[in-house]
């Protein structure tokens, strides 16, 4: 039976890696697969997704005024798993897309994504993945400075933790790091940068 599976997770905890692996593990078997990601993430350039340790792969880019589920319909060949990268930038029309293509056309989708912005708020398209997926699971990293597993995501700029602004910007190890509760309050810079914040030229 299809389901609609959401797989959470802090920045650096390995969904692209997951996305890519799944992938591999159903075309291995000669069965299609979609791969798609927000457009909004342009990191390496739009319509690929691409993990830290660089594997990367092209994918459909989703955009505001794209209708997954028709997307999914005019594929030419038969879809055995749709594969969602940087779910949480989905907005709510999105998710409802993805629970026909799971209920209607019995395709199982997987969104992987994180579920709350750097100011512990849920993005959008997390919210409604919360709210209407069949199964969710979370990935797991480990906090920047300390052993405890990781759940929220601290902005930084030039060895500053950042805790206001607008809720999207795109960006890797350069602008967040995966963070416990407590160092997302009181991050330790100085155990990365040196004794100054910011001491980060050698």
């Amino acid at each position: 039976m299809a389901q609609l599976f959401f797989r959470y997770g802090a920045m650096n905890s390995g969904k692209t890696i997951e996305i890519l692996k799944v992938a591999h593990n159903y075309e291995e078997q000669n069965k299609n697969v979609i791969i798609m990601t927000s457009g909004l993430d342009n990191r390496d350039e739009v319509g690929y997704i691409s993990s830290r340790i660089g594997m990367k792969r092209k994918a459909l880019p989703i955009f505001a005024e794209t209708n997954i589920l028709k997307t999914v319909q005019d594929c030419n060949s038969q879809t055995d798993c749709l594969l969602i990268d940087e779910a949480q930038f989905l907005q709510k029309h999105h998710v409802l897309e993805l629970t026909k293509i799971v209920d209607e056309l019995h395709i199982p989708v997987m969104a992987f994504g994180l579920k709350n912005d750097f100011q512990n708020e849920l993005f959008e398209g997390s919210k409604y993945l919360l709210l209407y997926a069949d199964k969710i699971e979370e990935m797991k990293t480990i906090c920047w400075f300390c052993q405890k597993k990781a759940t929220m995501n601290l902005r930084v700029n030039n060895g500053e933790a950042v805790y206001t602004g607008e809720q999207i910007k795109i960006g890797g190890n350069e602008s967040y790091f995966p963070v416990c509760r407590k160092h997302y309050f009181n991050p330790q810079f100085e155990l990365i940068f040196g004794k100054n914040k910011g001491e980060n030229n050698g």
